[in-house]
């Protein structure tokens, strides 16, 4: 009997696609490669607060999974380019979604934030 995929079965692997694409970096790593490849470089620049180690780690991890491809020039200087596979890209068109979520909400959840800690200072 084959079981049907769920998220809340504990053993189904799509609970390791939601922990990868839960993370802040692997989300905003796919939703900067919508616009196109890019440079590692660039990359830093789009999300300005990422390391260059959790950078590394999380387009490896990214590109492990088959959400991203690298690709090599073989140019001296090394000129390496990584944008989203066609898997990453339907990722994409449901992260954009969320991100325009937070970009709209972020007051609000800021207020209740404030709100909370208030409260429980008292």
């Amino acid at each position: 009997m084959v079981s049907i995929p769920s998220v809340f079965d504990p053993t189904c692997s799509s609970r390791h696609a939601l922990e990868l694409v839960a993370s802040k970096w692997a989300m905003l790593i796919i939703s900067a490669l919508e616009a196109g490849p890019m440079r590692n470089a660039t990359l830093m620049r789009k999300l300005g607060d990422v390391s260059q180690k959790m950078l590394t780690q999380t387009l490896k991890e990214l590109e492990r999974n088959g959400l991203v491809i690298r690709e090599d020039k073989q140019t001296v200087p090394p000129h390496v380019e990584y944008r989203l596979s066609p898997v990453g890209r339907s990722l994409s068109e449901t992260l954009v979604v969320l991100d325009r979520w937070a970009e709209t909400h972020f007051g609000e959840l800021d207020a209740a934030r404030e709100r909370y800690d208030a409260e429980r200072s008292r």
